[in-house]
């Protein structure tokens, strides 16, 4: 596929340029890392949405700093070994976000993991505090719906977006209760740590995705000594000052777009196939800036530029480039594909409350912005980085609510001190958390860190091929570990793995916590 190489080259030079923050932070991490003992075990019952899984709740408190304080209840849920007899114990997992349902991960597990883990493991997943159905971060739709355009243009548009940001950090906290300042990753941890306790396991088995990957890290530099196995699937880097943090992901979104273009320019199947993709590409953008634009089926406003490029995003990720391509060729006046996938990016919502799953972003990420100027400047990298992507609008879309927000854990060098090994994993071409991030990662955990690459696409590495799957598996169950700098090549799909490979367009759960609107059913 073609790539900007030396476009890519330029962004990691300046990750390089901008260094990785102290360990100022890591060390102040280690400082609160005693543990607290959380009385009491899980009572499990048939989950009411998916009998075959169990569910359970787990109270814990609210401020690990105050361990008899107010609590919060955090929900499980589990499916159990398939076979009792070669069980290893229990395996935590978190698909990411932030605000990622571990619980509804494992009502799916049977479609997510391969089936000699789960005879290997029970399968537990927890929704973090903050999120779904352990007492969400909630804001007044009313004061939500107020939000501005995302992308701001000038000193105005950032006073304006520092003020609402204020109002609605506000009405949030009001509506959350005490909860909403203490949703960070490192609460987050001390939960996974209440959890392990809970289940009666020695040590932790944990498998993250994405964001999850942040808890588990935070996790090993508070308890170290309490890991059996760490896989951490598509890695944050909780290293990156705001300006590698925008600039690294504007580069993978481009990379990313580079590699469908390609596809498109060889390959029969995309509906783009024979015409300048990146020429219908930016005719879908100038409409949009337009206010010519329109969704299939939203016919109440028109799109917005940054709803275009989240197009972008959401079809590299799985990747679904058929979907894709069918998306932009019907939004250039073509057909319609057989399956639309809801509008994507920040939009207007019903109902009394919203659920902000930003606020955990906010919490993890110090994104300091002082004014326009200093914002104007990160997106010009960007746009010179990604000239046709722009920027990805993950990151973007949540920056301005984040201004002026507090931050628990800020960012800081990962401190391992543990003697457990730790496996990471990335795909060279992951729009949403690039290769790189993983592999400073790695280089931050040292030796006992080990990274697989996958030589492929998307988000998300297990369950891809077979070479980026059977090594998770083994070293979860066995502790067997990959070869130093092992790289995974595209095409070794084992039949057994069909069921994993789904084309993917990931319209929930957004990476960034596009809000939804609230219901009280899922609670």
């Amino acid at each position: 596929m073609r790539r900007r190489s030396s476009l890519l080259a330029a962004a990691f030079t300046v990750l390089a340029a901008l260094l990785p923050l102290s360990t100022a932070g890591a060390a102040a991490a280690a400082d609160r890392a005693t543990g607290v003992a959380v009385k009491g075990g899980i009572t499990w019952a048939p989950c009411e949405e998916e009998p075959e899984a169990e569910c359970g709740k787990l109270a814990v408190p609210i401020d690990w700093s105050k361990p008899n304080g107010p609590k919060v209840e955090i929900s499980l849920a589990r499916r159990k070994a398939l076979d009792p007899q070669a069980r290893v114990g229990s395996l935590v997992i978190n698909p990411g976000g932030p605000g990622g349902s571990g619980v509804e991960a494992v009502y799916a597990a049977p479609g997510s993991y391969t089936e000699d883990l789960r005879k290997h493991f029970d399968i537990v997943g927890f929704d973090p505090r903050g999120v779904g159905r352990s007492h969400p971060v909630t804001c007044s739709a009313s004061v939500y719906n107020k939000f501005p355009y995302a992308v701001m243009k000038s000193q105005a548009d950032f006073d304006k977006w520092t003020a609402f940001a204020k109002e609605l950090r506000e009405d949030c906290r009001q509506r959350t209760g005490p909860l909403y300042d203490h949703v960070d990753s490192v609460s987050v941890a001390r939960d996974v740590e209440a959890i392990r306790a809970a289940l009666g396991e020695g040590k932790l088995n944990f498998y993250g995705i994405s964001y999850g990957t942040l808890i588990g890290q935070m996790y090993a530099e508070l308890f170290p000594g309490n890991i059996r196995t760490m896989a951490l699937d598509s890695n944050m880097d909780h290293s990156l000052g705001v300006a590698a943090f925008l600039t690294t992901e504007a580069a993978a979104v481009e990379d990313a777009f580079d590699q469908f273009v390609g596809w498109c320019e060889q390959e029969t199947a995309c509906a783009l196939h024979g015409k300048d993709v990146r020429e219908v590409w930016e005719r879908l953008l100038k409409k949009a800036r337009d206010g010519k634009l329109y969704y299939p089926g939203v016919k109440d406003r028109p799109m917005t530029e940054i709803q275009v490029l989240w197009q972008g995003v959401l079809g590299t990720e799985g990747p679904a480039w058929q979907l894709l391509s069918q998306m932009l060729n019907a939004l250039d006046g073509g057909p319609l594909p057989d399956e639309v996938p809801p509008l994507p990016g920040r939009q207007p919502v019903s109902g009394e409350t919203v659920e902000l799953n930003t606020t955990i972003l906010c919490e993890d990420y110090k994104l300091p912005v002082r004014n326009y100027r200093e914002y104007a400047a990160l997106m010009k990298i960007s746009s010179r980085i990604a000239p046709d992507m722009r920027l990805n609008p993950m990151p973007v879309e949540d920056l301005p609510v984040c201004l002026g927000h507090p931050t628990n854990n800020p960012q800081h060098r990962l401190r391992y001190t543990g003697d457990a090994p730790i496996l990471l994993g990335n795909s060279i071409h992951d729009p949403s958390t690039p290769w790189i991030w993983s592999a400073n990662v790695a280089r931050q955990f040292g030796s006992k860190a080990t990274l697989l690459t996958y030589e492929g696409w998307g988000h998300r590495i297990y369950g891809k091929d077979r070479c980026s799957t059977v090594p998770f598996d083994e070293y979860l169950i066995s502790l067997k570990m990959p070869k130093k700098g092992a790289r995974c090549e595209v095409g070794g799909t084992d039949p057994t793995l069909r069921m994993l490979k789904k084309e993917v367009w990931p319209t929930d759960g957004l990476k960034w916590g596009s809000p939804v609107a609230s219901a009280a059913a899922r609670r």
